[in-house]
C-alpha cells in the first residue's frame, strides 16, 4: 500500500519539529554561555543562507523598510535563542521548550494590538488554561530548584521575543516580498550583531569552544536546527490543515519533556506532567482561528520558501 501525500506531508512536519527540538539537547551538553549559542547558532546559519542565496541567486530586498524589519527580526530572534539557552541552563530542556511555545498567545496579543485580530473563544479558553498549566509546572519545580523563577521568566520572554520575530519577519514580506534565503541571512546578520555586546558581557570565558567536539555541535546545532528543521516545517506547512498543524508542532515540547526525562533523568512529577498536558492543549487550541488569519500568522515562512524554491528551478 502506497504513502498518501497527507502522510508524508505530516511525517515530513513531525521530523521537523523533532529535530527542533532536539537542539536543546546540544545546549544542554555545550560548555558555551546561552548569548554565545545564539551567536554561534546564527552565525553558522548565516553562512549557510548567504551560500544559498549565491547559488539560487536571491537578491536582498531593495527598500530600506524591507531590510530594516529583516534585521530587527534577526534582533529579536537571537533575544529569543539566547533567553531560551538560559532557560535551558535553568529548568531543563522540556520545561523551557514548553514554555517558549507559548509565544502563540504572544502572537494573538500583537495580532490584537497591531493588526486589530479579534480574538476567539478558544484563544481566550486556551489561554487561561496555558496560565494555569504553567502554575502547575512551576509549583514542584520551585519548591526544589533555586534557578526556577529565572528559568521561568527567561523561558516565558523568549516566546515574546520570538513572536516579535515573526512579526518583523512578516513586516519584511509586507514591505517587499523577499526570498527566504536572503531574508533568513538578514534575519541571521541582525542575530550576530545583537549577541555580541551581551555575549562578551554576560558569557565571559565561555564564548569559544574548548574541544573539537563542541565544535562540531556548534556546527550542526547552526545547520541542522537553524537551516534543515525550519526548512522542513516551512515546506511543510502550507501542505496540512490547520487541526493537523497544531498538533504537530506539539510534538517539539512533547519530544524536549520526554527527552528531559528519559536522558537527562529531570525529575518531573505528575503534577508537572499534568501542567505540560494542559499547557499543549492550550496551545493547540491557540492554533484554532479562522483560516485566513492563520495563514498570516503562521504561514508566511512557507511563502518565502515556496517563493525561494521557485526561484531556484
Amino acid at each position: 500500500m502506497s504513502t498518501t501525500p497527507s502522510k508524508l506531508n505530516a511525517s515530513g512536519l513531525l521530523l521537523g519539529c523533532i529535530i527542533f527540538g532536539l537542539g536543546s539537547l546540544i545546549v544542554a551538553h555545550v560548555n558555551l554561555g546561552g548569548w554565545a549559542m545564539s551567536f554561534w547558532r546564527l552565525a553558522v546559519a548565516g553562512v549557510l543562507f548567504a551560500i544559498l542565496a549565491v547559488i539560487t541567486k536571491q537578491r536582498l530586498p531593495r527598500s530600506r523598510a524591507a531590510i530594516g524589519y529583516g534585521i530587527l527580526a534577526g534582533v529579536f530572534l537571537g533575544l529569543d535563542l539566547a533567553l531560551w539557552h538560559e532557560s535551558i541552563y535553568a529548568v531543563g530542556p522540556g520545561i523551557s521548550t514548553l514554555l517558549n511555545s507559548l509565544q502563540i498567545f504572544f502572537l494573538a496579543l500583537i495580532g490584537f494590538v497591531w493588526f486589530s485580530e479579534r480574538q476567539t473563544v478558544l484563544q481566550l479558553v486556551g489561554l487561561c488554561l496555558a496560565l494555569l498549566g504553567v502554575v502547575l509546572i512551576g509549583s514542584p519545580e520551585f519548591g526544589h530548584n533555586i534557578h526556577a523563577a529565572w528559568g521561568f521568566v527567561t523561558g516565558i520572554v523568549s516566546g515574546a521575543m520570538l513572536a516579535a520575530s515573526m512579526t518583523f519577519i512578516k513586516k519584511t514580506h509586507d514591505a517587499e516580498p523577499t526570498p527566504i534565503f536572503a531574508l533568513m541571512g538578514l534575519v541571521s546578520v541582525g542575530g550576530v550583531l545583537a549577541m555580541i555586546v551581551p555575549m562578551l558581557l554576560i558569557d565571559g570565558g565561555h564564548i569559544l569552544p574548548s574541544t573539537w567536539s563542541e565544535v562540531m555541535w556548534i556546527l550542526i546545532y547552526g545547520a541542522v536546527m537553524q537551516c534543515i528543521a525550519w526548512g522542513l516545517i516551512a515546506y511543510f506547512i502550507p501542505r496540512l490543515s490547520l487541526a493537523v498543524t497544531g498538533l504537530l508542532l506539539l510534538s517539539e515540547p512533547v519530544a524536549a519533556l520526554i527527552i528531559d526525562y528519559t536522558w537527562l533523568d529531570k525529575p518531573i512529577t505528575g503534577m508537572q506532567w499534568l501542567g505540560a498536558v494542559m499547557t499543549m492543549t492550550a496551545i493547540y487550541l491557540g492554533t484554532m482561528k479562522p483560516k485566513q488569519r492563520a495563514l498570516r500568522r503562521y504561514r508566511f515562512f512557507a511563502r518565502f520558501y515556496k517563493r525561494s524554491s521557485e526561484q531556484a528551478d
